[in-house]
């Protein structure tokens, strides 16, 4: 299924996951601060059943942490992700929620517009989307993954939340911290450490530091290349 997905450019998933969020604002009250509800939109906004099971066990296929069974409208995730046991993954747990719900807006009508297709999927009960932990990323799996940062980290409530934590919207520039933490932490150059401030913002929006930090960067708010004076030219206790 993947060959046959189109390019959606970064402004239109953005524009999607917007949508999303606004549609369920407008039935269930706007969501004006973090976290994003992901687990509401999927089950009260989209209708999907969401439940946790042994996916690489059912699925006989290692690493899956989700499947989507579209006519069946139904989403599942690896019950090795339920943060009610494991409150640690609750992060990764949000992001896969998110995720499937990509899939669920962007590409569902790949499925849903052949019957016929759909209904081999459903002689032996496969799901139709299949997400694994290493999955090398294709198309499809890209473009869940950009769209769940959107609608977890939107950016309007990620700049309010950085004014109202830092104060004003000039970027921190992070070479300093990351250089001191890949020394520490015996990091490569090719593995970036996640700074202090992409872990505090990520405790609000409930996803895993490293999500937020590639946001941030995204949005211009960390530059992980010194380009002049900061706000944050004190630097920052990594100690935490």
């Amino acid at each position: 299924m993947t060959s046959i997905v189109k390019f959606i450019p970064r402004d239109k998933i953005e524009a999607e996951a917007v949508k999303t969020l606004c549609d369920y604002g407008r039935k269930y009250g706007d969501v004006v601060s973090p976290p994003v509800p992901a687990e509401e939109i999927i089950e009260s906004l989209l209708g999907l059943t969401l439940g946790f099971d042994d996916l690489p066990e059912v699925l006989k296929t290692p690493g899956v942490l989700g499947a989507t069974w579209v006519l069946d409208r139904k989403v599942l995730i690896d019950e090795t992700l339920d943060p009610e046991v494991y409150p640690q993954k609750e992060g990764r747990f949000r992001f896969t929620v998110a995720h499937e719900i990509g899939h669920w807006q962007l590409h569902s009508h790949l499925y849903l517009t052949n019957e016929k297709q759909m209904k081999l999927f459903d002689m032996d009960d496969k799901p139709s989307i299949v997400c694994r932990a290493k999955d090398r990323k294709e198309p499809m799996e890209w473009q869940a993954d950009v769209f769940a940062g959107y609608l977890l980290m939107p950016e309007e409530m990620i700049r309010k939340s950085w004014l109202e934590k830092y104060g004003m919207n000039e970027p921190y520039v992070a070479a300093t911290e990351i250089g001191r933490l890949s020394t520490k932490l015996g990091l490569g150059e090719d593995n970036t450490p996640t700074v202090e401030i992409a872990r505090e913002i990520a405790k609000d929006f409930k996803v895993s530091g490293q999500a937020m930090q590639i946001r941030l960067i995204g949005m211009g708010l960390i530059q992980v290349r010194d380009q002049g004076p900061s706000i944050f030219d004190g630097g920052v206790d990594d100690t935490n």
